[in-house]
């Protein structure tokens, strides 16, 4: 636990609750938790500062911020019920910072924000700022790495086909006078060539059809994208990435790796048979991690973990648990916007509330 998670966690319990109280009245545990949020994520310091603006002032955003984090945690499915329970509910509507009916924005302004906020990435900018913060300076011992299905109320779009002309090769060995036949690198094999600003560029964006299996073996399609999340002890998420629903899941380990390694220092990598790669595992190695990765049986060889490390693999169940969280109980499941940036966004908001209650709960 930090000196500063310490401090303001005394803060909170010895001089804000007592004085919200006072001010609005008894709160109860959800708005405690709003607040506990709010103050941990330091809005104000990851707002852009863009100067003297006309207009509307630029501390109408903060508000919205917080707003957005309030729909996060109560799990409102739309901005619509979000301002409907602002405008009934006058302790949440204080704490995200308007004091009147009249000073809750439009639907309209809260739009607006919104796509400000997509186009500037702040979600991710705020849970950057925070892991590092809170997290950064100490020794994580695993990462578990795992995928999730995100369903969009968008179209699919349909990939253009691309007509290939087949190039016949000569069969056999090269000649003695040919050079030697060199096969194409595939995409994890350039991915360890590349740094992390091209990785992902390269991840695809749009929405599209997905498939994968449950545990149970039952196969399920979804027209949406992939939210990719590195988890660290604690259920805490670290990074996260968003792909089209198509894309593999090992096709994101890379790029999450070099990710994660600049936000947080860990000791194991611990991902399912999905990412059973040998560029995977040489990312992982580079990074001076243990690489945990179940075998897949598609292989065709028989490997077994040792006993260690069938004891850390159980890590793993701390990534199925955020997923799962994430969906629940923080908006994974009502997404109702358009377009990956928003989609990102509506998720990262989610994120943000998740990241900090789970960092809240080492202190307990």
């Amino acid at each position: 636990m930090s000196l500063h998670l310490s401090s303001l966690y005394t803060a909170l319990q010895t001089s804000l609750f007592p004085f919200l109280q006072e001010t609005l009245g008894p709160l109860t545990d959800r708005e405690e938790r709003f607040v506990r949020i709010c103050e941990l994520i330091s809005i104000d310091k990851c707002m852009p500062h863009r100067g003297a603006l006309t207009g509307r002032p630029l501390a109408l955003r903060t508000h919205i911020v917080r707003a957005f984090i309030a729909k996060a945690l109560y799990n409102f499915s739309t901005t619509k019920i979000l301002r409907e329970h602002l405008l009934r509910d006058a302790i949440l509507r204080n704490l995200c910072g308007w004091s009147g009916k009249r000073d809750v924005p439009s639907e309209s302004t809260f739009s607006r924000a919104f796509a400000d906020f997509a186009i500037t990435q702040l979600p991710s900018t705020i849970h950057e700022t925070m892991v590092k913060t809170h997290c950064g300076p100490k020794l994580a011992g695993h990462i578990s790495r795992d995928a999730t299905a995100i369903e969009a109320r968008e179209r699919p779009k349909k990939t253009a086909k691309i007509t290939v002309v087949a190039v016949k090769k000569k069969k056999g060995r090269p000649g003695k006078d040919e050079e030697p036949r060199q096969k194409d690198p595939t995409k994890l094999e350039l991915q360890l060539t590349r740094p992390l600003k091209d990785n992902l560029l390269d991840i695809p964006l749009l929405c599209d059809w997905g498939a994968k299996r449950d545990s149970k073996g039952n196969s399920y399609a979804w027209a949406g994208y992939k939210l990719h999340i590195d988890t660290i002890d604690g259920d805490i998420p670290v990074s996260t990435l968003l792909s089209s629903a198509s894309m593999h899941d090992s096709q994101a380990a890379i790029p999450l790796a070099q990710l994660s390694a600049q936000r947080v220092t860990n000791l194991y990598d611990v991902m399912d048979a999905a990412y059973d790669s040998g560029c995977i595992r040489e990312m992982s190695k580079r990074l001076n991690h243990v690489p945990v990765i179940d075998f897949n049986k598609r292989t065709g060889d028989k490997r077994e973990f040792a006993p260690a490390e069938k004891i850390r693999y159980k890590e793993r169940s701390s990534a199925e648990r955020v997923n799962s969280n994430l969906k629940d109980n923080f908006g994974g499941t009502t997404v109702r916007v358009k377009g990956a940036k928003k989609v990102m966004t509506h998720l990262m908001f989610g994120i943000v509330a998740l990241t900090a209650e789970a960092i809240y709960r080492l202190l307990s």
